[in-house]
């Protein structure tokens, strides 16, 4: 097969250089609102638990609600391994139209069983659904967001499942009413519910673009360059700002398909500390939240005595505690860093979480209590747990992105998600409140793992572009027969060169950070020479587009090109510094 000629291209600098504006509030609607959908049907499921043990609906026994959850997740397993390889193969577009679909069918489907295998076959065929999605939807949030707000975007987008579980749980609080719904029909309501705003999704995401980052390594240079200057061209109507041209390019060897082989030795050879970090936190995640929260009505009910029919009011401020978490701690993710913010975060929800386990199986807990310490818990892990799609979809390859979040979601998943809420099942069928708590004491162990692994191994990501935290493939110039660790690597090149460096230190962050801010520098030189005359900061800033350039980094450009005399401060504001020489 004839290889695909050279291209030059600007496509990713010139997607994060973009003001925020209504074209990425589609991009967050479209892509993001089927985590609220799947936030609603999950919770209905782990609300109804209780009533499909009912002898009037499907008779379940409390390891077959367990089961519900495993179905769940081993379909979802399966569906990111298989849909996150056709992903990068066949593009992000055709992938999350098709995964979609999928889902919904399979909701719809699932409110039509009449007994415990055909929940399960349609509850995996579900999963399958959203394992796709996990892998399509992460990749191209990434791929289309700026650089500077990445982390917080796609926290939210993540944490917004738990607007889906608010809702399901009041819903459920309605559906699962026997005096407005006979008790074998409410729960299958709510499924279709689901399916019915979904559609509204599906048709939404006819209106996104492929990924131009996706088109750029398949050589599909003219589609990518048509998709971005109709995106710019949008933007610049909708916000007002004037784009700053971008001269800076990247060299690519397009290439149809990039093989298994190549995918392990990146993993595992090239970049073996981040793969580690992955697993740790994925699985962690996983295991506490399947564990958690598909069991999370039969705790309440068999413990501590909570009412089927009031399971729902428990859920809604657990719920609310979990969005709050991603949204508010979010933005700490692009300012202070992913490694801090990734070992806060874990550390943090794995401690809360024992300190609970410890009260539980002492009796010192009330449901009041024990949901008031979830919300802690969860307020951490929900941030820590969108954090760890975040970090495996953004320090790979753009070749293997999808797969690589395919990957260790299904390991991680598979690891923590099966394992867990059949475990917890199994420890809750037993109704003895000692071995309930080892399965607490397990979760709590695995976050703190985590955060300590996040310590050491995590990437400082914060406010790069994807192609600087890990270099595509396809770029010129890349060793592809490289096999040594990033850690490695790092320490053997010049500082100027550590582009893929794994682990931190302040060195390499200074050292990033200078590289960065010269481009800064370079702008607001640029302007100052455009305007011939001294700008007060204010204007100067707004020319340049800095209230887009991150937290305090427009300041810090300011006095650096002061200091380098790049600038000249006046009385009457700032002015080129060879104007000021001439």
């Amino acid at each position: 097969m004839a290889q695909a000629p050279t291209i030059e291209t600007n496509v990713p600098k010139r997607l994060d250089r973009l003001p925020w504006s209504r074209w990425h509030w589609l991009v967050v609607f479209a892509l993001g609102f089927v985590w609220i959908l799947d936030g609603l049907e999950v919770t209905i499921v782990g609300a109804i638990g209780p009533t499909l043990q009912k002898s009037s609906t499907l008779s379940f026994s409390s390891f077959q609600v367990g089961l519900i959850g495993a179905f769940y997740v081993a379909g979802a397993v399966t569906g990111a391994l298989g849909f996150g390889y056709l992903t990068d193969r066949w593009g992000r577009k055709r992938l999350f139209m098709i995964t979609l679909a999928l889902y919904l069918l399979a909701t719809v489907a699932t409110a039509f069983s009449v007994n415990a295998w055909m929940f399960f076959l349609f509850r995996f065929l579900a999963g399958a659904g959203i394992g796709g999605e996990y892998s399509a939807i992460n990749s191209a949030i990434d791929e289309l967001i700026p650089a500077r707000v990445r982390g917080w975007v796609d926290l939210a987008i993540n944490g917004s499942w738990w607007l889906g579980t608010a809702t399901g749980a009041l819903l459920s609080l309605v559906f699962l009413d026997t005096k407005i719904f006979s008790i074998d029909l409410g729960w299958r309501l709510t499924f279709g519910l689901g399916a019915i705003l979904g559609v509204g999704v599906l048709l939404t995401r006819r209106l996104l673009p492929e990924s131009p980052r996706w088109l750029m390594i398949k050589g599909r240079e003219d589609e990518a360059e048509r998709i971005v200057s109709g995106v710019e061209r949008r933007v610049a109507d909708q916000t007002g700002e004037r784009l700053d041209e971008v001269d800076e390019t990247m060299t690519i060897h397009p290439r149809e398909a990039t093989g298994f082989m190549t995918i392990g030795r990146v993993l595992f050879g090239e970049y073996t500390g981040r793969t580690v970090l992955g697993l740790t936190m994925m699985s962690a995640q996983a295991f506490a939240y399947n564990a958690v929260f598909f069991t999370y009505g039969l705790v309440l009910t068999t413990f501590m005595h909570v009412g089927t029919a009031n399971v729902g009011y428990y859920i809604v401020p657990f719920a609310v505690g979990n969005y709050l978490g991603p949204l508010l701690l979010g933005p700490l993710f692009d300012r202070v860093g992913r490694r801090a913010m990734l070992t806060l975060t874990h550390l943090a929800a794995g401690g809360v979480l024992l300190a609970t386990a410890i009260l539980f199986e002492q009796g010192a807990l009330s449901s009041y209590s024990l949901t008031a310490l979830w919300c802690v818990v969860f307020f951490f892990a929900s941030a820590a747990a969108s954090a760890a799609y975040l970090t495996v979809s953004e320090v790979f390859p753009l070749e293997i992105r999808a797969m690589a979040i395919a990957f260790f979601y299904a390991i991680g998943t598979g690891v923590g998600g099966i394992i867990g809420p059949a475990l917890f099942g199994k420890l809750i069928g037993s109704k003895s409140m000692v071995e309930t708590m080892v399965g607490f004491l397990i979760a709590a162990g695995w976050l703190l793992v985590a955060g300590v692994t996040a310590f050491f191994l995590a990437v400082p990501a914060e406010q790069k572009p994807l192609e600087e935290v890990a270099e595509p493939l396809s770029a010129e110039g890349r060793d592809e027969g490289a096999e040594r660790d990033e850690n490695e690597r790092a320490r053997d090149e010049p500082i100027g060169r550590e582009r893929r460096h794994l682990g931190w230190s302040p060195r390499y962050a200074y050292a990033q950070e200078d590289e960065q801010l010269e481009g800064q520098v370079a702008a607001l030189e640029r302007i100052a020479d455009e305007a011939g005359e001294p700008l007060r900061e204010r204007e100067l800033m707004s020319r340049a587009n800095a209230r887009f350039w991150g937290p305090r980094v427009g300041r810090r450009a300011l006095v650096r090109a002061v200091a380098q005399g790049r600038l000249e401060r006046t009385p009457s504001g700032y002015r080129s510094g060879r104007l000021a020489r001439r």
